[in-house]
């Protein structure tokens, strides 16, 4: 079960740490004698660390994003093939009304690209050499679309208030229900100070368990995006082009080459059984299907 949302992957690893940070912050108040109220004033907390867990997880993305893929920004086109990339991606960028992305290429011989970025106006467009090698450039105009559709939707700004709600309610509940495992299990009477390491062991554990099942909810949501994204990338390039490309990727794909920590950024191949719920994509046959239906899903 590989296909985690490197946006997911970082925000629970964020979401752990600001959750330890919150059980000092608490077991310190309690040792002033300071309870937070058992709803309002744990979830306010809740509600201030994971809203700020999924920025902080946006925020990073384009710096994380070409940490782990190597991608070497374009800052000046070195040949005809860079030329084109920058050129498309600037007139795309002006027809959808979003500023200048930075475009990226980074070397791995499968064909993928990605997009991500705090805003529309501050983000990454990055295409691996394999798509350079291996597309028509009428195939890679129409992938650099979908891409540029994804910023100019705000794409991860949506799916990082979706996972800033659900962190709340992790946090939330994973200390109300680790409140109550303390409790029962471990036979702490309400008025007693401090919190146990039951406690503590149990929001952890509770936190992870919850987190994952809040990334099905992201994950559904991302593969709706992904058919909007492919109608922009249609408007864009040109409905015709945008099947061709999903096509190529039909016949091309094996096993996503993409470093684990990024896949989610790019077009992977579909998966089924519950595996399937972790999906950040639909299958490239449904996405094509949408597309002849006029952009319809």
């Amino acid at each position: 079960m590989r296909r985690v949302l490197f946006f997911l992957a970082t925000n629970l690893a964020i979401l752990l740490l600001l959750g330890i940070v919150l059980n000092v912050i608490r077991a310190v108040l309690a040792a002033q004698g300071i309870q937070l109220p058992p709803t309002g004033g744990l979830l306010v907390f809740a509600a201030v660390f994971g809203m700020g867990g999924a920025f902080v997880s946006l925020a990073m993305s384009k710096w994380m994003a070409k940490r782990f893929t190597g991608a070497q920004v374009i800052d000046q086109p070195r040949n005809a093939t860079e030329q084109w990339l920058v050129e498309t991606v600037r007139r795309q960028a002006r027809q959808a009304g979003i500023g200048m992305p930075e475009v990226a290429i980074y070397d791995s011989p499968e064909i993928n690209a990605f997009a991500t970025g705090m805003s529309k106006n501050n983000a990454l467009v990055a295409v691996s050499t394999g798509l350079l090698n291996s597309m028509t450039r009428d195939e890679a105009e129409a992938v650099l679309g979908h891409e540029v559709s994804h910023i100019a939707n705000g794409d991860m700004v949506t799916l990082a208030l979706i996972q800033g709600v659900l962190n709340t309610f992790v946090i939330f509940l994973a200390r109300v229900i680790g409140g109550l495992v303390d409790r029962v299990l471990f036979r702490r009477e309400d008025d007693e100070p401090g919190y146990s390491i039951g406690y503590f062991v149990s929001v952890m554990v509770l936190e992870l368990i919850f987190g994952l099942l809040a990334s099905i909810i992201v994950m559904w949501f991302s593969r709706q995006r992904e058919f909007r994204a492919d109608a922009g990338g249609a408007r864009l390039a040109g409905r015709d082009k945008m099947i061709a490309a999903l096509q190529r990727l039909q016949l091309s794909y094996g096993q996503s080459q993409l470093p684990e920590q990024v896949q989610a950024f790019g077009i992977t191949p579909a998966k089924s059984g519950l595996s399937r719920l972790f999906m950040s994509h639909p299958p490239l046959e449904e996405r094509i299907a949408a597309l002849q239906r006029g952009g319809r899903y």
